[in-house]
This record gives C-alpha cells, structure tokens and sequence, in this order.
C-alpha cells in the first residue's frame, strides 16, 4: 500500500454513485474537494464521520468545498446509508477496492485478533486542479472535517 503526499495528483475515478450514475473526480475540476474512505455504510464510526460532514455542510460550502465519500457498498447500500441520514453528498461505490488501492487505503487491518484486508479509514483534500493538499490516513471519524477545515482556512 503506497500512501499519498500533499503534492501528489489525485488518482482519477469514475464510480457509480447511490443514484447508479456514474460521477468522475474530473467531473469537479475547479472547486475543492473532501474525499473520503470509509469501511462500510450504516456502521457506528462511518455513520459518525458521515452525520458530521453533514452537519458541516454550512461550513464546507462556505470554503466551496464538495464532499464525497467512497466504500465498497454497492450503489443501492449507499442510497439506503444517504437516505436514513439524510446525507445530502455523492456516495461512490468501489466494489473492487481500485480506487481505494490507488488511493492507499487498501491494506492490512485487525480486529479483535484477526488480521483481514479492508479500507483505512481516511480523507483527502483536492484543490481545483486535482493536487493532494491535504492527506490523513487512520483518520478518527470526527477528524475528518476539521482537518479539511484548518488546511483550507
């Protein structure tokens, strides 16, 4: 798993968003980008860092900031995730880890002993013309938006 640095182009995508349309980070050249990793939709952590970017949304709009988060939910996981919480940002689907590879967020985890492969939870930064200005891997769920604030201030 090779991570990003600030500096480093942000590898391209084209996902299937909640909606089952495509949506490519090409597709928001010009404004800044949160994009965020996240395990699975609907579980405790990912619904904490979900509900605050929600919550934030004022704030992240403020600084012309679009959200994204990607997981490897299927398409109609996510609507169901987006629409309990009213989310109200793009949900990618990244069902064979490729995006998440690229990103560095694919690797080794653990948990109660057992050593499985899985997504590292964690958020980027993409300004305008697609560079890494900011990258937290293992970030804590209430982190996320924070971090994105104090780089972007």
């Amino acid at each position: 798993m090779e991570k990003l640095n600030v500096g480093d182009k942000a590898p391209a995508f084209t996902l299937l968003d909640q909606d089952g349309k495509k949506a490519s980070l090409s597709s928001f050249k010009g404004k800044n980008v949160l994009l965020y990793f996240y395990p699975k939709a609907d579980t405790p952590g990912c619904t904490k860092q979900a509900c605050s970017i929600r919550d934030s949304s004022k704030d992240l709009k403020k600084l012309e900031v679009v959200s994204i988060g990607i997981s490897p939910d299927e398409p109609s996981k996510q609507k169901k995730f987006n629409d309990k919480y009213e989310l109200g940002f793009t949900l990618l689907s990244d069902p064979e880890h490729e995006v998440a590879k690229a990103y560095g967020v694919w690797g080794k985890k653990s948990m109660y002993g057992k050593t499985y492969e899985g997504i590292i939870r964690s958020s980027f930064v993409i300004d305008g013309k697609g560079k890494i200005i900011q990258a937290s891997y293992k970030v804590k769920p209430l982190d996320t938006v924070p971090n994105a604030i104090k780089i972007l201030k």
